[in-house]
This record gives C-alpha cells, sequence and structure tokens, in this order.
C-alpha cells in the first residue's frame, strides 16, 4: 500500500457495543473507515476490525446470524490484515467457558476463561503493562514493555506459544496480544489506550496482505 493511500477498513457491527470510539480512534490512526452490520464488506476493503464488549455466546450468536462468522474466515483466509479487539479476540479462539461452552471461530487454538474473583478484582479494569514477546507489525516501535487500558472478565489461553506476541500479569501472566501473520489480536482497548494505542492503530493500517 502506498504511503498517500489510506487504508479501507471495515469494522463489523454486530450489535455487540457502541463502535464510535473505535472508529474514530481508526481514523486519526491513518483509515479510512466503512461500517458493516450485514454482509460482506466492500471489495476495495484493505483491513478488518472485529471489536465488540460483552459476552462470547452473545457475540458468536450475533456474528452467526449475520453471516460474519464465515465473512471472518474467507477474510482471514485470504491473508488480508484483520485485528479482533477485547470480545473480537476471544471470538477468534476454538471455545470459551464463559457461563457454559461454546464453540468460537477457531483461528487461534486455545481457550477463553475467567479470572477468579477470588483472587483479586473481576472485572479486569484500567491500565496494565504489556510485555512483548516477539516483535510483530502492529507493535513496531513500541517499546518492550507499554501500558495499555483493559476491560475484561474473562482472558484467552493460547496453546500455541508462537501466537503469543503479548503477555499481561493480573493473577499470573495472561495472554493480551495474539498474532499470526497479518491476523491479530488485543484484548485490551487501543481506543482508549492513548498514544500507545494509537501507534498500533497506525501501524495496523500500514500492514499488507500476507506480511509476517
Amino acid at each position: 500500500m502506498s504511503s498517500d493511500k489510506k487504508a479501507l477498513t471495515a469494522v463489523l457491527d454486530y450489535g455487540m457495543g457502541n463502535l464510535f470510539s473505535v472508529s474514530k480512534a481508526l481514523e486519526v490512526s491513518g483509515h479510512a473507515v466503512t461500517m458493516v452490520s450485514s454482509g460482506a464488506p466492500p471489495e476495495e476493503a484493505t483491513h478488518l476490525v472485529l471489536p465488540g464488549v460483552g459476552a462470547f455466546a452473545q457475540g458468536m450468536e450475533n456474528l452467526v446470524e449475520r453471516g460474519f462468522d464465515r465473512v471472518i474466515l474467507d477474510w482471514i483466509s485470504s491473508g488480508r490484515p484483520f485485528l479482533g479487539i477485547c470480545l473480537g479476540m476471544q471470538l477468534l479462539f476454538d471455545e470459551s467457558f464463559e457461563f457454559g461452552h461454546y464453540r468460537g471461530l477457531g483461528v487461534f487454538e486455545g481457550s477463553v476463561v475467567g479470572f477468579d474473583p477470588m483472587k483479586g478484582k473481576v472485572p479486569h479494569m484500567g491500565w496494565n503493562q504489556i510485555e512483548k514477546k516477539r516483535e510483530v507489525e502492529i507493535l513496531k516501535g513500541l517499546p518492550d514493555q507499554f501500558d495499555a487500558y483493559f476491560v475484561h472478565s474473562f482472558h484467552v489461553v493460547a496453546k500455541k506459544e508462537p501466537d503469543i506476541a503479548g503477555i499481561t500479569d493480573y493473577q499470573g501472566k495472561f495472554t493480551s496480544i495474539v498474532a499470526s501473520g497479518p491476523v491479530f489480536g488485543v484484548q485490551f482497548h487501543p481506543e482508549k489506550s492513548q498514544s500507545a494505542g494509537l501507534a498500533i492503530l497506525e501501524s495496523f493500517a500500514k500492514c499488507q496482505k500476507g506480511e509476517k
């Protein structure tokens, strides 16, 4: 993608939270944003974002009802850049044990499990440090440790070490960033994480198809 051409980023609206702040942060970070509430993203779209807050089961149900589960899997198979945020990251995994047992999209191997309210406050809310486990495209230019803003009661347990790009310490170490080629997931909210979050979204805009 040439430096003077903005990424055209499709944001999936599947009824899981207000997407205004995510869209504005993307625009500030060099994205041209189009919202998609049904069907496939426009053909000219170059990047896809799955945000979201709320329960895993409802999120998956809403994706399937809108046909977005197939849209996401087809998009990722095509090698184009994809970013899942908060619930959007969790939905990329095999399964969740949030109030039951539910199947996810299976893009990443692993499970979604809850924090223990006996070991600390739940949800995990506020600023916390992320430690890079490896350098990936969306983390370029950021220090090895940086702070981001979290709001979540559940977290992923990734099975494959190479998928883990960042970890955070709350009731022990948990995976806060995953990456595989041009597919990324972040547990925190980049739109609420000030300069670090905007830097991540800006780097995502520069990601190319099939880029690692």
